[in-house]
């Protein structure tokens, strides 16, 4: 199961965050540096709508969620490529992760400590990828020059890999994310092993207070975050208040859709959050439904239908005749399975059908 690691500087609210996702009390969030040592890590569910509306369609009282693991990460310094804070025990962690929600303190607030002395998004930001980058840095310089010789001797892997370390060099020596360096698929399987902190997929959570939320926008640290993020990093980032988000894990969903609704929010942060981080790890859903249960499946993108059958069992892969299929939005149009085969909608697929996100499948096998 892929995993998404939250980190940033500390006391900005990760902990909070990850509690918040988790729908639990397994990180201790407190109000000085250094109060997680050891990550925590926790199944999520993902939000999406479409389960309901498949379930009154199927007729069924079970329904069962994608989900996907977070985990927490303690917080990094400056310094810490070279052993300040928590050091380099951390950058490990994040290594070890396959993408990464960087929290960002987005509120003043004098009764919580920070610990760069003020807020200050965008130098918060710089600070963890500057740590990220040198990190990486060091292991591409040790790997350019161990393949150096190989390439010498005529090594045909090294003299292939070579050229894109001496690029890496470049991109992180200038101060970039290795994750911005335009790779083909075979490029990018070469470097792969090095596990590059840099080169994973990262999403930003903007943290605000819960009397901001609702008014995030405007929010002068929350646009400068934005920006930044989107000129430099090439990435996205989603608002959260990891206040409110604690407050409404021990609420009903009904009480919970009132608190929010007297903020004048729709949705909770981190249902956003889930989501785009659900798509930012390359992954997609498609669902099974019936009157047993309505269930969403998880794959990556471009997976095939033998491939989708195989997350459900191996036998499914390995014995695939094909795949009755209706998409989503078409079933729920024509309102049944029974419409939607009527109008032509109800279609069977082979095995280089590509599945798409939202499909309803029956797979159709023999072992």
């Amino acid at each position: 199961m892929l995993r998404a690691g939250i980190v940033g500087l500390p006391n900005v609210g990760k902990s909070t965050l990850f509690n918040a996702v988790t729908r639990t009390r397994k990180a201790e969030a407190a109000n000085y540096p250094f109060c997680t040592i050891d990550p925590n890590a926790g199944m999520v569910t993902v939000p999406d709508a479409r389960l309901a509306v498949l379930q009154k369609i199927a007729k069924t009282s079970v329904v069962i969620p994608a989900v996907i693991e977070f985990v927490d990460i303690a917080g990094l310094v400056a310094g810490a490529s070279q052993g300040e804070g928590l050091g380099n025990k951390f950058l490990t962690h994040i290594r070890e992760v396959d993408a990464i929600v960087q929290v960002v303190r987005c509120f003043d607030d004098a009764d919580i400590h920070h610990v760069s002395g003020r807020v200050d998004p965008v130098r918060d930001i710089e600070v963890i990828n500057t740590e990220l980058i040198l990190s990486d840095l060091e292991s591409v310089k040790k790997r350019r020059e161990r393949v150096a010789k190989d390439a010498k001797r005529g090594e045909k892997t090294a003299q292939a890999e070579e050229p894109i370390l001496v690029r890496l060099e470049e991109l992180l020596d200038s101060g970039k994310p290795a994750l911005m360096l335009p790779l083909t698929p075979e490029e990018k399987a070469l470097v792969t092993p090095l596990f590059l902190l840099t080169m994973k997929p990262t999403i930003f959570a903007c943290n605000v207070k819960d009397s901001e939320l609702a008014t995030a926008d405007t929010n002068p640290y929350v646009t400068q975050v934005r920006a930044y993020v989107q000129t430099h990093l090439e990435c996205e980032a989603v608002v959260i208040s990891a206040q409110i988000e604690s407050e409404l894990i021990d609420l009903s969903e009904d009480e919970a859709k009132d608190f929010l609704k007297d903020l004048g929010v729709a949705e909770s942060g981190t249902g956003a959050l889930i989501r785009a981080t659900y798509h930012l790890l390359g992954l997609r859903t498609y669902f099974t439904a019936g009157e047993k249960e309505v269930r969403a499946w998880t794959i990556h993108v471009g997976d095939t239908a033998p491939k989708a059958a195989g997350v459900i069992h191996s036998d499914f892969e390995r014995g695939f005749i094909k795949a009755e299929t209706v998409a989503y939005d078409d079933l729920v149009a024509c309102g049944s399975v029974a419409t939607a085969r009527e109008k032509g909608l109800y279609r069977m697929e082979g095995k280089e059908y590509i599945v798409k996100d939202g499909d309803v499948l029956l797979f159709k096998f023999n072992v």
